[in-house]
């Protein structure tokens, strides 16, 4: 038995990586302030501390607990609200990362798995699709701040020998995500056709994103854990898809006629994001397995099932 720390444990993915973690019979200790996540994600066998990584002192727990690995997802994950607010969005992904990261260096945790953004980080890219090594001009606060927190963790890694692998999540999606407050396109979509509202659209849907469903990113979160591998890799699809393709979809599983209501594109989101993930094949073992029209009936199986 391992015991593991996750920070963010009542959202959707860290909730979801819980529950696979106790499964494979871990001991789980999850650390979050219900500000986005639920309560009830938590699974019953997972030790809970309700404690803000911003505004808490987290040493008690890392030196009661005294965890082998964490997985770091607490984060400001809304890039608008971090357009908004760039205070706040770096007091959580650079503040709030480095509370955790700096108990992780003195209690002596063999590694960190840092969940990081792709498109955010990589702004928008004239290589498609992107690789690690791209060079990173996020164009929003949100990717600015993840990329900053990114580089923490090889300053830690090089001075101080902290063992750490960053996974650059593409769009992560699947069931949990709405009610977890975490308002991916997939999720906003599932939600508001289940209430037979229109659908509402952030530009003319030609925007593409790279679209991987919350099970294949668990896995590759899990596999993380044990390669000896210190840097960043990509957790993607490999497929680039349309955001109004994602209309179509609901609309093929549901066979409802949706109405679309149109507004303007959202400043600081790209055009483009689509990520190159054979990194993570070759370090991790790993590749998408789910497809996006099987992700998708899952998710809106789901959010009819807890509208």
């Amino acid at each position: 038995m391992t015991k593991i720390l996750i920070t963010g444990g009542a959202g959707f993915i860290g909730s979801t990586l819980a529950d696979k973690l106790i499964e494979a019979g871990h001991e789980v200790i999850i650390v979050d302030n219900l500000f986005s996540g639920k309560k009830y994600y938590i699974p019953s066998q997972a030790k809970f501390y309700r404690l803000d990584i911003v505004k808490d002192d987290l040493s008690a727990v890392f030196e009661k607990e005294k965890p082998q690995y964490v997985f770091h997802l607490a984060a400001q994950i809304d890039v608008r609200k971090a357009v908004q607010d760039p205070n706040f969005d770096v007091n959580v992904n650079i503040l709030g990362g480095l509370n955790v990261l700096r108990n992780v260096y003195k209690y002596k945790v063999k590694k960190i798995i840092f969940s990081s953004t792709g498109g955010a980080v990589y702004g928008e890219a004239n290589t498609i699709p992107t690789p690690e090594d791209y060079p990173a001009i996020p164009l929003s606060p949100y990717g600015i701040d993840k990329l900053c927190f990114e580089n923490y963790l090889k300053y830690y890694h090089q001075i101080f020998k902290q063992e750490y692998t960053t996974l650059r999540f593409a769009n992560v999606y699947g069931p949990r995500q709405y009610k977890g407050g975490e308002a991916g396109v997939v999720a906003i979509f599932c939600s508001q056709i289940a209430q037979n509202l229109s659908l509402t659209l952030n530009g003319d849907g030609s925007q593409t994103r790279d679209f991987v469903y919350v099970d294949d990113v668990v896995r590759a979160l899990i596999n993380a854990m044990t390669v000896n591998y210190n840097g960043e890799i990509n957790i993607g699809s490999n497929i680039e898809s349309k955001v109004k393709d994602i209309i179509k979809y609901i609309e093929d599983y549901t066979e409802k006629n949706c109405l679309v209501e149109k507004r303007p594109a959202v400043k600081g989101e790209q055009q483009r994001s689509f990520l190159d993930s054979s990194l993570a094949k070759k370090v991790l073992d790993w590749k998408a397995e789910v497809s996006l029209e099987e992700g998708i009936k899952a998710t809106y199986k789901w959010t009819l099932d807890n509208n």
